[in-house]
């Protein structure tokens, strides 16, 4: 796809302005980093990063019958979720494969307004989820839509982000909890205020119509500079996410797993009433997972300088024995680090003998208890 035919957010003019290097995203023109990644990184870790999320995919899901189909399209209880706040999910095929990772929001704050709920999927995975839940909303009281293009979504994540966005808003803050969202105004401007972020700070991920976009950026920034408020790009995102333990789609999840292969098998929910995508397979794979226990989605830390990546074999007495899915230099431990899949025999946390195929060098690593990082609450 060439960069003419990418689609581009509403800040891209502002991001282009700020000297930032784009890259394709899952058909996107996004920011990489702006300046340097590790100094986007320890702004968000140390006082706070501004962030363009446009690219994710936003599907509404509205109807009397709006929580039974998502209860038969996704693997949580959404009908469980209250008024206002948000529940991190999946969507599965028949198979027990994982098509998406999502967070699903219920809209109003009322239970008069229970049949309003917004899915809100990786950008790489828009499309597919789109389709599948059109798909299962078949003899469904309930609308699916397509809202990609009805929001643009800021993050502003890190210890000073509470502070900066209190000044810009009437929305109490103080009481909006941890996956919660409410309506509110931010610089004036109406948005869906949430409380979420995929970076391991505290932090808040602002809904807002597209031409609201930059005043909203600007009005942050501004806020923000005291506050030593930096933007930033997918780069350091993506460092952030892997110190957090956090898993990203293609790399952690893929359709090829289930949750219970990727160790997150807590968040399908088999006492919900009815059925739904997937529970067959899934019971299966529960099953199949408490007697013969899959491989352990573990962390690695680096011993040497050489950074793993995707796709490096790591091995142990000259046998491979799993594989890394994410890995980068760490700029809060100053050391290389990874995700990796392995055999639970060597998942314990201080296992030794490990190490990871790095073009036919066997670089020693330590295996660690993920999350890399946690923060001081």
């Amino acid at each position: 796809m060439s960069s003419s035919e990418l689609r581009r957010t509403a800040l891209d003019a502002t991001h282009r302005a700020l000297g930032a290097t784009m890259t394709d995203f899952a058909g996107w023109d996004m920011p990489l980093r702006y300046g340097s990644e590790r100094e986007e990184h320890v702004a968000v870790r140390t006082r706070a990063g501004l962030f363009d999320l446009s690219h994710m995919g936003e599907i509404t899901v509205t109807g009397p019958q709006a929580a039974e189909l998502l209860n038969f399209a996704l693997v949580g209880n959404i009908g469980t979720v209250k008024p206002g706040r948000a529940r991190y999910t999946m969507i599965c095929r028949e198979d027990g494969g994982i098509l998406d990772d999502l967070i699903v929001y219920r809209l109003g704050e009322s239970e008069a307004a229970s049949s309003h709920y917004m899915v809100v999927a990786n950008a790489s995975n828009a499309q597919v989820v789109l389709d599948a839940l059109t798909e299962r909303a078949a003899g469904f009281d309930a609308e699916v839509r397509d809202d990609r293009d009805a929001y643009a979504l800021l993050a502003v994540q890190g210890p000073e982000s509470p502070g900066i966005l209190a000044s810009l808003t009437d929305a109490d803050l103080d009481g909006l909890k941890y996956y919660a969202g409410l309506p509110g105004t931010v610089a004036g401007v109406p948005a869906l205020i949430a409380r979420t972020g995929y970076t391991g700070e505290d932090g808040f991920e602002l809904f807002v119509k597209p031409e609201h976009a930059v005043e909203v950026w600007q009005a942050l920034t501004r806020a923000g500079e005291g506050a030593g408020l930096v933007p930033c790009g997918l780069s350091c995102r993506d460092t952030l996410r892997l110190e957090a333990g956090m898993p990203l789609y293609g790399n952690e999840l893929t359709t090829s797993l289930t949750p219970f292969d990727a160790g997150l098998g807590r968040v399908v929910k088999f006492e919900k009433e009815g059925d739904f995508v997937g529970r067959a397979a899934l019971t299966e794979a529960a099953e199949r997972a408490a007697s013969e226990p899959p491989r352990v989605l573990v962390g690695l830390v680096a011993e040497g300088r050489r950074v793993p990546r995707a796709g490096y074999p790591v091995v142990a007495g000259g046998e491979v024995i799993g594989e890394v899915t994410s890995g980068a230099p760490s700029p809060t431990l100053g050391k290389p680090i990874a995700m990796a899949y392995v055999d639970p025999a060597h998942a314990a946390p201080g296992t030794e003998g490990v190490g990871v195929d790095i073009r036919g060098s066997h670089e020693p690593y330590e295996v660690v208890a993920l999350p890399f990082y946690k923060r001081q609450k």
